[in-house]
């Protein structure tokens, strides 16, 4: 074996021209893919973990049947049992109980409906960075009397920091959900849609306005990563009654994964296309290293050696063509998306500021998943062992006195 591996070698470098230009197409192929796939992987985590931090959360917790009522009347209790199960699971971070309901916000002379959301201060800070987003005024407290505005209703309304804001709704079973409250802040969120609607107060504040005491709409869990989700959404459906029901980011967010999975479906085209012109230098190269060589296989086979032997060097000369190639991009590879990763692209212009629009932050990260790296060793694996077959079938069908006139 060691005598077949030594000639393989040396047979590989015999036109080296030929050689450094296969490694070269596998070199680049391979360094190509990397890049490619290593950016879009890095995007769509970035994307999922903008998306779920600036509102759903990793996770939520809703009374079983409200996601696809979203009534008032479906309500939870926060209460210390399912407070200390949801502690218990180690992946959680925290967990912000929620109570949103719709109404209708007015100031003296204009209304619009607003999405009124009752949340914890300090976690949704935690969570969503609010208090980043206020652009005047200041951040609510748990124990305040006042709200946030989102600016584009606070335009809309003519409203300002100090401004009274009317709220008109229906509560908690039938109850009237009447209210006059001071605005302490204005935020500026990314998402156009939000921004037109969203009125933010303390959670305490908002069930003393819906006359729903103890009650929320959901319970947001944050994770430490969002790869931990499935594990945690299995578990949480285990420990948790059948009252409730727990959903996942994906459910919560259909648009978004829709968006990942097309934009990942073009993805993998381009890199089958680009792994269809590798294979086809490969196949050329060995396809003229097995032509050149039909004599020379046919005095090794008038002088004793065996095809088994003689298909057994040739799929080493192929299998090492492939391992150079391979290793040559991941050593090269591997660093550069590591540096990548630490030093993500930075868009700016009307690129950045699109992707500011959607609520996501103008750069193009990186990934460093085990994934993306075992998926082109297998990819070029497999190429190689398709192109083998050629030279494997030659050497098979030899007729050695053909061979010898060749």
């Amino acid at each position: 074996m060691k005598l077949l591996v030594k000639l393989a070698w040396r047979n590989i470098w015999r036109n080296k021209r030929r050689t450094i230009i296969t490694l070269s197409s596998i070199f680049f192929a391979v360094l190509l893919a990397l890049f490619m796939r290593s950016m879009q992987r890095g995007s769509y985590q970035r994307m999922i973990e903008n998306s779920v931090e600036m509102h759903s959360g990793y996770i939520q917790v809703h009374r079983d049947g409200y996601w696809d009522n979203k009534s008032i009347n479906k309500l939870l209790e926060e209460n210390e049992a399912i407070g200390q199960k949801l502690v218990a699971e180690p992946k959680i971070d925290f967990y912000i109980p929620r109570l949103e309901n719709f109404a209708l916000a007015a100031s003296e002379k204009l209304s619009k409906g607003a999405m009124v959301v009752g949340t914890a201060p300090e976690e949704e800070n935690r969570m969503t960075k609010l208090a980043d987003k206020v652009k005047e005024g200041r951040y609510f407290t748990t124990d305040d009397n006042h709200l946030l505005i989102a600016k584009g209703l606070a335009g809309y309304l003519k409203l300002g920091v100090g401004d009274t804001l009317v709220l008109i709704g229906q509560g908690y079973h039938g109850n009237n959900a009447v209210g006059k409250f001071p605005i302490c802040g204005i935020v500026d969120l990314p998402n156009p849609t939000l921004n037109n609607s969203m009125v933010y107060m303390p959670i305490a504040l908002n069930r003393d306005f819906n006359s729903a005491p103890g009650m929320a709409t959901a319970l947001v869990i944050a994770l430490q990563s969002y790869q931990d989700v499935e594990m945690v959404e299995k578990s949480l459906r285990a420990s948790l009654d059948e009252e409730y029901e727990v959903m996942g980011w994906d459910v919560l967010q259909p648009e978004l994964v829709q968006l990942i999975q097309s934009d990942n479906a073009g993805g993998i085209i381009m890199i089958i296309i680009l792994y269809i012109v590798i294979a086809f230098g490969i196949f050329g190269t060995i396809m003229m290293m097995t032509v050149e060589r039909i004599k020379e296989f046919g005095v090794l086979i008038a002088i004793g050696l065996q095809k088994t032997k003689l298909i057994s060097l040739v799929f080493i000369e192929t299998l090492l063509i492939g391992i150079v190639g391979l290793l040559a991009s991941l050593l090269v590879g591997i660093p550069l998306l590591y540096y990548m990763y630490l030093n993500p692209i930075y868009l700016t212009g009307d690129a950045a500021e699109g992707m500011q629009k959607m609520g996501l932050e103008p750069i193009m990260p990186f990934s460093l998943q085990p994934a993306i790296f075992t998926s082109q060793m297998i990819a070029i694996g497999i190429i190689v062992f398709i192109c083998l077959l050629y030279p494997l079938s030659t050497i098979r069908k030899i007729h050695l006195i053909d061979a010898l006139r060749a």
